[in-house]
């Protein structure tokens, strides 16, 4: 039997959206990450409305030209990567995945172009 439980217990916080920003399906490190705010209890919350101006205005932009959003951050003494993107279904703009991830303070590069 396929287990299709892994995104539950994967250490980086999922968070997804539908088109208009209502939080439908958090994993457990989002349900910790937002754990002041509720933790599971925001699904089905205005995702757009929980940020402080002037965020809001930042991602309601993020869903009005469907972009991504990529940037690091320092938070609790921790340095986090954080990946919005949008998702489409049968080729409809359907709302955003936001992905969280710890990061080491180094993080070595490889550049697969480089030629040997």
């Amino acid at each position: 039997m396929e287990n299709n439980n892994w995104y539950k217990v994967f250490p980086g916080a999922i968070t997804v959206t539908d088109e208009n920003g209502t939080i439908l399906q958090m994993n457990d490190a989002s349900a910790k990450m937002f754990e002041k705010d509720g933790g599971y209890e925001i699904m089905g919350r205005d995702a757009i409305t929980c940020h402080p101006e002037p965020t809001q205005t930042k991602v309601r932009g993020l869903y009005e030209t469907e972009s991504r959003n990529v940037y690091s951050i320092t938070k609790n003494g921790k340095k986090q990567l954080v990946y919005q993107t949008p998702y489409y279904l049968d080729g409809k703009f359907s709302g955003f995945v936001e992905i969280c991830l710890d990061l080491p303070e180094e993080i070595p590069h490889f550049d697969r172009d480089k030629k040997k």
